[in-house]
């Protein structure tokens, strides 16, 4: 593997050369952009599901009140998911912020840059999530 680098407030990255405040400045943005998509989503998803609340089981027969049993449950689903993802990207913003964006919060060594750019919310590098999925 590459060299351990630092880049603008201590952002730690393996190989591929250190973030430049170009690239974090980059990934923020991507980020913010994200996570306004993600409210728009949750929004709307909040809003269908209190919609499906009040017109629930108004002279539905069995299979449509499964229908909409399940289409409720997975709207919930999506929006937990968006919720999650909202909470990742803040995370990832106030890392980058407190200039240990790109560190792993388990081993604090540096995430590859090409892992981060693939998923900017990560946290843990390739061997400390390995093992976190084996558990």
């Amino acid at each position: 593997m590459g060299a351990t680098a630092r880049a603008g407030k201590g952002t730690a990255v393996r190989g591929n050369g250190a973030w430049t405040e170009g690239e974090l400045a980059e990934v923020r943005d991507n980020l913010f952009r994200e996570m306004e998509e993600l409210r728009v989503v949750i929004t709307r998803s909040e809003s269908e599901i209190a919609s499906g609340d009040i017109t629930e089981g108004a002279g539905d027969d069995q299979a449509d009140a499964g229908a909409k049993t399940y289409e409720r449950e997975r709207e919930i689903a999506l929006t937990l998911n968006s919720r999650d993802l909202l909470a990742q990207n803040e995370r990832a913003i106030a890392r980058i912020d407190a200039g240990t964006y790109g560190e792993c919060e388990s081993c604090h060594k540096p995430i590859g840059k090409e892992r981060l750019r693939a998923f900017p919310r990560a946290t843990l590098c390739v061997a400390c999530k390995q093992r976190e999925e084996r558990r």
